[in-house]
This record gives C-alpha cells, sequence and structure tokens, in this order.
C-alpha cells in the first residue's frame, strides 16, 4: 500500500483519482482549497489547503508521502478576460511552486518517490495536422506559454525526486468537461463541426487519464513529459460525426468561428484551432487503452448520462 497525496482533489479528475486510488488499497491524502464537508470513499483523507497559490501545503500532509500528484488548475473553459487569464496562469504556476517549494523543504528520506504533475496538450500550441509527440517543441499562444511556465516550476523538483509532466488532452467524462457543453446543441439536432472542423481533437476517456496517472506513479521508467491522449486523435469534423451518430441526431450544422469568438473571446482559439498528439511515451511503456477509439468512448461516458442512444 502507498501513501498518495493529491493535490485539486475534487475536481473531475482528482475525484475519479482519488476513488481509484483508494480501490486499490492506498492511503490517499486528498488536498483541496474547499473540501466537501463529507467524502464518502473509505482511504481517503480530506486536507484542506485554503491559498495554494500564497502558502505551501500542510507539511504532514505531504511528509512521507510515497507519491504526489498534482492537479492543481483553474477550469480553462471559460471567457478569458484579464482576470481570468491570470488565474488560469497563477493557480498553476504559484500553486505548483507553492507544492514544489515544500516538498523539496522536507528531508531527503520524507519526499516522495515521484511527483506526477499535470499538464495539458495545449503546450504544443496550435500546430494543425503536424504530429505531435513529446519531443516537439512547445507552441507561442497564451495556453502555451502557460503550460511551459507550469511544467518548468514542476521540474524544478527533479533534483530530489522523479518528476513526471502528464500533457492531458481533451478529457471526455459522464455530466463534466468539453462533452457536457457540447450535448445540449447536439440532442436538439443543431450540432455540427466548428470553424471548418478541420482541426484536430486530443482526446481522451477519463479512466484513461485515471489509468495513465496510475502507470506514472508506479512505473519508474516514466519521467519528464508524457502525453495523456488517446492513441487515435480526430478531427473536430470527426467527434461532431460520431456523436451524433451516438445520439442518433444529425451533425451537420457547422458552427462558424466568428460566432465562438463572439461568446468566448480568445478561449475559442481552444476549439477553432488543435493538436495532433500522440502518446508515444505512454505506448513505449506498455499501457493498454481502455478506450482507444473515439466511439465507444462516447458511448460509454453519454450511456451514464441517460441518453438517446437507441
Amino acid at each position: 500500500m502507498a501513501r498518495v497525496v493529491v493535490a485539486g482533489a475534487t475536481g473531475m479528475i482528482g475525484r475519479a483519482l482519488t476513488d481509484a486510488l483508494a480501490r486499490r488499497g492506498d492511503e490517499v491524502i486528498a488536498l483541496s482549497r474547499r473540501p466537501p464537508a463529507t467524502r464518502e470513499v473509505t482511504g481517503t483523507r480530506l486536507v484542506a489547503w485554503p491559498d495554494p497559490k500564497q502558502t505551501p501545503p500542510p507539511r504532514e500532509s505531504i511528509a512521507g508521502a510515497d507519491a504526489v500528484v498534482n492537479l492543481l488548475g483553474e477550469p480553462i473553459a471559460q471567457r478569458w478576460t484579464a482576470d481570468a487569464k491570470r488565474e488560469i496562469r497563477d493557480s498553476r504556476v504559484l500553486g505548483t511552486r507553492s507544492l514544489v517549494q515544500a516538498i523539496r523543504a522536507l528531508p531527503a528520506d520524507a519526499r516522495p518517490a515521484v511527483v506526477v504533475s499535470q499538464s495539458a496538450a495545449g503546450f504544443y500550441g496550435p500546430r494543425g495536422g503536424e504530429q505531435l509527440d513529446e519531443s516537439s517543441p512547445a507552441g507561442d499562444d497564451f495556453l502555451a506559454r502557460v503550460v511551459v511556465e507550469w511544467e518548468r516550476e514542476a521540474d524544478t523538483a527533479r533534483g530530489e525526486t522523479r518528476v513526471v509532466l502528464t500533457r492531458t488532452g481533451v478529457v471526455l467524462a459522464p455530466r463534466a468537461g468539453v462533452l457536457e457543453r457540447m450535448l445540449g446543441p447536439f440532442r436538439l439536432g443543431v450540432g455540427g463541426p466548428v470553424a471548418g472542423g478541420g482541426q484536430f481533437v486530443p482526446w481522451i476517456h477519463l479512466d484513461d487519464v485515471v489509468g495513465a496517472l496510475l502507470r506514472c506513479v508506479d512505473d519508474e521508467s516514466l519521467r519528464g513529459p508524457v502525453n495523456v491522449t488517446a492513441p487515435t486523435p480526430v478531427t473536430n469534423a470527426e467527434l461532431s460525426k460520431t456523436l451524433g451518430r451516438v445520439l442518433h441526431r444529425p451533425a451537420v450544422l457547422p458552427v462558424p468561428g466568428v460566432a465562438l469568438r463572439a461568446l468566448y473571446g480568445e478561449m475559442a482559439t481552444v476549439v477553432t484551432t488543435g493538436q495532433r498528439v500522440v502518446p508515444v511515451r505512454l505506448r513505449e511503456a506498455g499501457y493498454e487503452f481502455s478506450f482507444p477509439e473515439l466511439e465507444p468512448a462516447l458511448r460509454d461516458v453519454i450511456a451514464p448520462a441517460g441518453g438517446d442512444q437507441g
């Protein structure tokens, strides 16, 4: 049994990960800015960390841990006002800095053996159809610059422990994330490809995000950047067509990029551009994806939400 600290434990990925860790018998310390009053998962202890940007986590929560998984970060999917952009950046960069400084301040025998720090496929920036593996260079848009800083902070722990940077793609999950926003228009029969539909979507099922994080915790051969995306990236048009097929709805009404930019401002670039990211490091490590193909993944995440599959 390992003792694993999860920072950002009450978000979508954090909840799924802490549940998986507890199910396999690990002791889980769940750090959260606003922990709920109760947590009905045996083996999980909630610890408040009210201000990750300004203060380190409680020392006793990380001392002696076998692993730390860092999932801190303000949601990207919002209109990028100046304040929102600052919070997107600072919640990741400053929060990770606080966590790593606390780890480095521990005596050597109390430091975790591994830090798995969340990152994003946005590292690569808009790249069209270019196939991107972990050796591909960073982009230069707002999100890419944030991710570069975020990874740099995590990587300062490399002298004290093994560091893995999980560049995660668009997560498909029941009643959450990007898919939840897409379902409404598609169920009404007014869904379709966005901004021409030729941009690639580096998607991944939530189960495989959790599986990849567990592999990164356990597998000492994994270090540095690891793309956490399905092995079959698809275009936005393919995603729309497949989602329409799963819901038995048409998916032919195009959504112009200008409409998204009017609604979301600069954040619309996340949807109107894309990255063709492939998980080379995970495949080399022998990771077996539960959902390597898009249609089974969509059917799995939509079914629990109720829905129109026939």
